[in-house]
């Protein structure tokens, strides 16, 4: 059988238990495998117009106001261009999980976590390459223990829905870069900060392209934006 083919980047925000940040977001963007080349090419090309090298790294952190026209111009590609999603999980409140009572530690909750970020995108009858941002020298490790989470639960033993998990630099992967701005944007709200105009700015047209609130759930089935606002179940 020939399967679609896509490609996933995902990236994560304050997803350590102890890092000052109640709140843990967990993202992803994906697009077909044979649209990678035009979609990378057209954010280079936003990036030029706007007085930026083409590889230029697109960081939620780096956003400002003297920036705002560039991002701007990038969100609205992504909402324009039917060709790539976006979906986030967010953890409300880190301080509320009660990690003993389901004889788990953080790292096994983070795992759960990704694999409901992703079981909503994955379908058994495409195929798949994901792609994480390199962040510690534990992430080889996270990468494969992923995999293997990832392609039991699908009951993928000839590896034909999760063809790769592969870690890689933001700063070269365009998609990896919305992922990162679109995840931050989602972190940002949920933390409830609002000191920086341009960010703010931001997130209000992310409101009004996706059409939605961003702090509530949407939809199982959103295709563009999908937020899902995970809840601890009752012990």
């Amino acid at each position: 059988m020939l399967r679609l083919e896509y490609n996933i980047y995902c990236d994560e925000s304050c997803h350590l238990p102890n890092d000052n940040s109640k709140v843990m977001v967990l993202g992803a963007t994906w697009c077909p495998t044979a649209k990678r080349r035009e979609i990378f090419t057209r954010i280079r090309e936003i990036k030029v117009k706007h007085g930026f090298k083409p590889d230029f790294e697109i960081k939620w952190n780096k956003v400002s106001p003297a920036g705002v026209a560039f991002y701007m111009e990038i969100i609205n590609y992504f909402f324009d261009d039917d060709d790539i999603h976006f979906r986030a999980l967010v953890v409300p409140n880190k301080q509320d999980l009660n990690h003993e009572a389901f004889n788990q530690d953080h790292d096994t909750f983070y795992y759960k976590m990704y694999f409901d970020l992703l079981k909503v995108i994955l379908s058994p009858d495409c195929a798949y390459n994901i792609y994480i941002d390199i962040k510690d020298t534990k992430s080889q490790e996270k990468v494969e223990h992923l995999q293997n989470v990832l392609r039991n639960n699908h009951y993928d033993y000839h590896k034909q829905i999760v063809q790769k998990i592969q870690q890689v630099h933001s700063h070269e992967v365009e998609l990896l870069q919305i992922t990162d701005m679109l995840t931050g944007a989602i972190s940002y709200l949920h933390r409830g900060l609002s000191s920086n105009a341009g960010k703010m700015a931001l997130i209000d047209r992310i409101k009004k392209r996706s059409g939605y609130s961003l702090t509530q759930s949407t939809l199982y089935k959103e295709n563009k934006f999908n937020l899902f606002i995970w809840k601890p179940r009752a012990v």
